[in-house]
């Protein structure tokens, strides 16, 4: 007589996300001036140098935290949307994982505070008293969220877990550099998911995934450093990026890591509903598709496949997959609903560098 096994498997049951109330277009950016790297005014008109950025980027607009609120409050608050989501008991928790790069950095001070670690800081607001529920912060670049997904994952899998929240906040308006024009592509906002353990025999929940860091020449693409004005008088520092060669490189690496991830449960691209990529760049991510069904010998990807929400919240950094994927859950986004049986692709590329893929398939 067969008997069916069954084994844990990590299901999404919850979602939410804080999206911040302050609306910054590209005409706020109108009166800047603009330096490159080499600390020479850029020559163009920021008319033109706006046009061309919202060309390549595909963002319109982005939103700023209001001059009140942390990373932790809006991590908090995206926590709570989640946790009415699902409907779950906040004592349950097992974990809250909280993805950052730059801890709590107030508009009054800029440093960055990551003592205690945001995600304390989001259990004492949410008021939750069980000491099981341990609580970390995780710092992975762009990346974190993702990653800390792949962590609780591990955790539940292992039998070590039977919830876990994991939150992406960011608030990159805070670590900007003013005058330069990467500035324009950074967002503050916050997203969080909470995974539940089932005991099953079909495949659903997280199927697979992959990560991978590449810190040779790759390393310091994204670093800190001082503003592109020379005679800017602080030595303050703000977050540098050089963007041609993560572009290139992500646009090689970035689909080969998604083909690696599908390949080790044998998940057809053709079986793929929505990829959900890291909201970094529109032309990237565009690129990084394409390549993607390339790999598999597709000429164009499918239409609609692949939901985008830089034009209208920029790019926030750890916070732009789960806000992606709850406003995807919640029917927020345009033409796109998220369908019970549904097989969804994750994928994320930052600072580090870090990247990381994951293959989920919906419940039914």
């Amino acid at each position: 007589m067969n008997t069916i096994m069954k084994h844990s498997s990590s299901i999404i049951v919850g979602s939410g996300c804080y999206l911040p109330t302050h609306r910054v277009t590209n005409d706020g950016f109108i009166d800047h001036v603009f330096f490159g790297q080499d600390g020479i005014k850029l020559p163009a008109e920021n008319k033109e140098i706006i046009e061309k950025f919202q060309h390549i980027t595909g963002i319109r607009e982005r939103r700023y935290v209001t001059d009140d609120l942390l990373a932790s409050d809006i991590a908090f608050l995206a926590a709570e949307d989640a946790l009415a989501s699902s409907k779950t008991d906040r004592e349950t928790l097992d974990y809250i994982i909280v993805a950052h790069n730059f801890g709590d950095i107030s508009k009054q001070n800029p440093t960055s505070e990551f003592v205690p670690a945001l995600a304390s800081k989001v259990k004492h607001r949410l008021g939750i008293t069980n000491p099981n529920t341990v609580t970390y912060d995780l710092t992975f670049g762009c990346a974190g969220w993702l990653q800390g997904v792949i962590q609780a994952d591990y955790y539940i899998r292992s039998g070590q877990a039977g919830r876990v929240m994991v939150i992406g906040t960011e608030t990159l308006s805070r670590i900007c550099d003013p005058h330069d024009r990467d500035s324009m592509i950074y967002a503050d906002g916050a997203g969080a998911i909470i995974l539940s353990a089932i005991e099953t025999t079909e495949r659903v929940g997280i199927l697979a995934h992959a990560a991978r860091s590449y810190t040779d020449e790759l390393a310091f693409v994204l670093k800190m450093g001082k503003s592109n004005n020379p005679e800017y008088r602080s030595d303050r520092l703000f977050l540098k990026m050089q963007g041609r060669k993560l572009y290139e490189k992500a646009l090689k690496i970035v689909p080969e890591i998604i083909k690696t991830c599908m390949d080790r449960v044998n998940v057809p691209i053709d079986d793929v509903d929505s990829v959900l990529v890291h909201q970094a760049n529109n032309k990237m991510d565009e690129a990084i598709l394409r390549e993607l069904y390339g790999l598999y010998g597709r000429k164009h990807a499918p239409e609609g496949v692949m939901p985008m929400t830089i034009s209208w919240l920029g790019n926030s950094s750890v916070a732009t997959l789960p806000t992606l994927y709850s406003l995807l859950a919640s029917g927020k986004i345009p033409n796109y609903a998220l369908k019970a049986g549904a097989t969804i692709v994750f994928a994320a590329v930052g600072a580090g560098v870090n990247i990381n893929a994951l293959v989920y398939k919906v419940p039914e």
